[in-house]
């Protein structure tokens, strides 16, 4: 990795799908003594399974990125509408803009623009505009795209997976999701390491590299 990336941003919008999209890349960074900020746009309160608090994916998220290591003064969640978020685009564009200037990150994780749910469409296209001279690398979430262009790797190790794992494993309440369990986490990080000769590995599509 690039010594002069220091500070880096995940943009999730929702909870959860930064670790779900980098979470091993998350623990790798945290454990080279980066300073990682992590920025949910939704707590996605309409979409709460019955039973559950309305809240509790805010909960969740603190715990999950507690696991992985981030700072709690790190992690800003905003409360926008789930499925909303291309109806506040422009207040989304202007919080990213103010983000970029407190924190001004050396690299962005967001969605990949191909991904079909609209709220992380929204967020992908407004980061483009907001980081326009920022490092970009764009991660999947498989059971939201078409296509995905594998064109950049983080290697991972065991450790890092694991704590990918144990990070998800925070969002109880999401637990009865195929894609949420550890078979699927596990060997999807086994996959795209085949592809590189490694044994675990997280896989970006670069839609901006700056090299200092």
């Amino acid at each position: 990795m690039n010594q002069a990336i220091e500070r880096i941003l995940v943009l999730a919008p929702h909870t959860d799908d930064g670790e779900f999209g980098c979470g091993g890349s998350i623990a790798k960074f945290v454990e080279e003594g980066k300073q990682v900020f992590y920025a949910a746009f939704s707590t996605a309160e309409k979409s709460v399974p019955n039973g559950w608090p309305k809240n509790i994916l805010e909960t969740e998220v603190k715990e999950a990125t507690k696991r992985i290591g981030i700072p709690p003064a790190n992690l800003i969640i905003y409360k926008y509408e789930v499925r909303k978020l291309n109806y506040v685009r422009q207040e989304i564009l202007e919080e990213l803009i103010k983000i970029k200037k407190e924190l001004n990150p050396h690299l962005v994780f967001m969605p990949t623009q191909n991904d079909l749910h609209q709220d992380h469409q929204t967020v992908a296209t407004e980061a483009v505009r907001a980081f326009k001279q920022v490092s970009i690398l764009s991660y999947e979430l498989p059971w939201n795209t078409i296509t995905f262009h594998t064109q950049g790797f983080i290697k991972l190790q065991q450790n890092h997976v694991e704590k990918k794992i144990q990070a998800l494993q925070a969002y109880n309440s999401q637990s009865g999701k195929d894609y949420a369990s550890e078979d699927f986490i596990r060997s999807w990080a086994r996959t795209r390491g085949t592809q590189i000769g490694t044994t675990y590995a997280e896989a970006f599509e670069i839609t901006r590299w700056v090299i200092e």
